[in-house]
């Protein structure tokens, strides 16, 4: 299929950090093929996208795509309270079921908000992989490992290689290594996350310093600070992606290497108090910085234009500096840089021909969103999912003017949702 979307303002996050007003991007079949001024070759499909503004689409680099259930549950929580108390021991109840219609209204919600890569860590990959093929969403996925070198531990290793051998071929789906957390896991099966890794040569995505209580375990149990413990156990070598950061000494920032990328949370960590990760120290540090919601029981929700409107802000406020970063900055972190961090950068994060067709269009023509002088930092501040006209993933239509185009019930889907809350007594 040949889709010709006509007369729009580009976006394009390439090299070149250009703008292009009047443009038609020709997609064929998965790919961008043409970016050019009046196009006049055939076509299957108009998409007119005059006075809109066509983009990436937003990558999602850290988030849970089945807590969509335990959206807006973490009021006055600390992360450990919340999840040993409240979330861990409804999760270890859920099916398959109940992870699939979770993970479900999660691809939904990202694609009607203009997400469309995510990088996913959870335990019921059966049900998640189901919502990812029913969405036809793009996803780097995993089995989240955590616990000890022991039989349970190597059950869930077992299950990640099940998830990887039966799904290897699915054009949409990438995997990651995903051990939970270097507190939560013994260190001999986090070593064999590192030969997991290299066994399949994917990346690793873990979480890693969130607050400061988790650093100290750390540094108490390797017996030296946060970044020697990734070499300690190998994850250096490899492609390593690190959910949150929101402490990291600037010894340990200084060792940081090119493979490495770190995902800022900043609505999660907010709400969980956990601090304020110190993102242009990062910079400074030339350190590719991503971002991520986390899942909704902590970031609230999977609308990462709500999360890109805190980015800058926050350091703007910690520094006590408005010039200290750039709306531009953050649309990278939610595009190219994320594409970067999940290895994906040839494929995705940038409209260039040769990519794969990963677009949406906004449309700012609304009151909350008019005028728009400085376009980039309209789309970085004032974006809301009201402005998310059309969503292509892989030049698939899946929204178009509003309208999701698959064949789910909102209304069904709700309703489960509903029940599943109720029957896990979620409150």
């Amino acid at each position: 299929m040949k889709i010709l979307i006509k007369n729009g303002t580009v976006i394009s996050m390439d090299e070149k950090r250009e703008k292009i007003e009047n443009v038609d991007i020709v997609i064929e079949n998965d790919k961008i093929i043409d970016i050019c001024n009046n196009y006049n070759g055939d076509y299957d499909k108009l998409i007119d996208a005059t006075d809109k503004i066509v983009m990436p689409g937003l990558i999602n680099a850290h988030t849970h795509l089945g807590m969509s259930i335990f959206r807006a549950t973490n009021d006055n929580y600390h992360l450990q309270d919340w999840l040993e108390k409240k979330i861990w021991p409804i999760e270890a109840k859920m099916t398959d079921e109940e992870v699939y219609y979770a993970a479900l209204l999660s691809c939904i919600e990202m694609i009607k908000t203009g997400t469309t890569c995510l990088n996913d860590m959870y335990f019921g990959w059966r049900g998640t992989m189901k919502a990812l093929l029913d969405t036809k969403i793009r996803a780097v996925m995993s089995r989240c490992l955590i616990g000890e070198d022991d039989d349970e531990g190597n059950r869930m290793i077992n299950e990640f290689e099940t998830m990887i051998n039966e799904y290897k071929n699915i054009p949409n789906i990438t995997f990651a290594v995903a051990p939970h957390g270097l507190y939560t896991c013994s260190k001999d099966y986090l070593k064999k996350c590192t030969d997991l890794s290299i066994k399949y040569n994917i990346p690793i995505h873990v979480h890693f310093c969130e607050n400061k209580s988790e650093v100290k375990t750390i540094e108490n149990k390797f017996n030296t600070t946060p970044v020697n413990a990734l070499k300690e156990i190998g994850f250096l070598d490899r492609k390593l992606i690190l959910a949150h950061v929101t402490y990291l000494s600037e010894d340990d920032q200084k060792l940081i290497g090119n493979n490495i990328s770190f995902v800022t949370n900043p609505i999660s960590n907010l709400n969980l108090g956990c601090g304020i990760a110190d993102l242009v120290s990062y910079q400074k540090y030339n350190i590719n910085i991503a971002l991520g919601t986390d899942g909704q029981g902590s970031g609230n929700n999977m609308n990462l234009f709500k999360h890109m409107a805190f980015v800058s802000d926050l350091q703007k406020a910690k520094y006590e500096d408005p010039t200290i970063m750039e709306a531009y900055d953050v649309l990278k972190m939610a595009t190219i840089n994320g594409a970067k961090a999940l290895d994906l950068d040839k494929e995705i994060g940038s409209i260039e021909v040769g990519k794969k067709a990963d677009i949406i269009i906004l449309d700012l023509n609304k009151i909350e969103t008019y005028p728009y002088p400085n376009l980039l930092c309209e789309v970085v501040h004032n974006v809301e999912s009201s402005n998310v006209d059309t969503t292509i993933i892989n030049g698939n239509i899946l929204m178009e003017k509003h309208n999701l185009l698959l064949n789910i019930n909102e209304n069904n889907l709700k309703n489960k949702i509903k029940n599943i809350c109720e029957e896990l007594k979620i409150n």
